[in-house]
């Protein structure tokens, strides 16, 4: 039987608060959504400033990333690239980049994603974050 990593409150409050400060740094005013390996919400957390609607896209990064196994921009730059039919695959709502997995030695245990400002720098806040681990 395989066993699997997963995180604990610990981790998912250290990748937080290392987004936050990069996102802080920046001066972005975000939402940061942290997933488990099954696209479950752990942390939504809507910085002050940040577009209401960001508290629905961020989770839906998070979740596209989780659930896919690789970042969500991969499936943004599909559609781009004329695959139209990928905006009907089921649990994909979160089609645009931002949502990035979270790895541990090879194994995806969850995703960050985040929304607020342009999709590469919600990408690199939520690396910032990952990277903390």
């Amino acid at each position: 039987m395989k066993q699997q990593t997963q995180l604990e409150l610990g981790d998912v409050k250290r990748i937080a608060a290392a987004a936050e400060a990069h996102a802080a740094a920046q001066n972005w005013a975000v939402t940061i959504a942290i997933v488990d390996a099954g696209g479950h919400m752990l942390w939504l957390q809507r910085l002050d400033g940040a577009a209401p609607i960001s508290a629905q896209i961020a989770p839906a990064k998070a979740h596209t990333a989780a659930l896919g196994r690789r970042e969500s921009k991969v499936y943004e730059d599909m559609i781009n690239g004329g695959r139209m039919s990928f905006l009907s695959a089921p649990g994909l709502a979160g089609t645009l980049e931002g949502g990035v997995p979270i790895l541990v030695d090879g194994q995806c245990v969850g995703a960050v994603g985040v929304s607020g400002v342009k999709s590469s720098e919600d990408a690199e806040i939520a690396k910032a974050g990952i990277a903390a681990l």
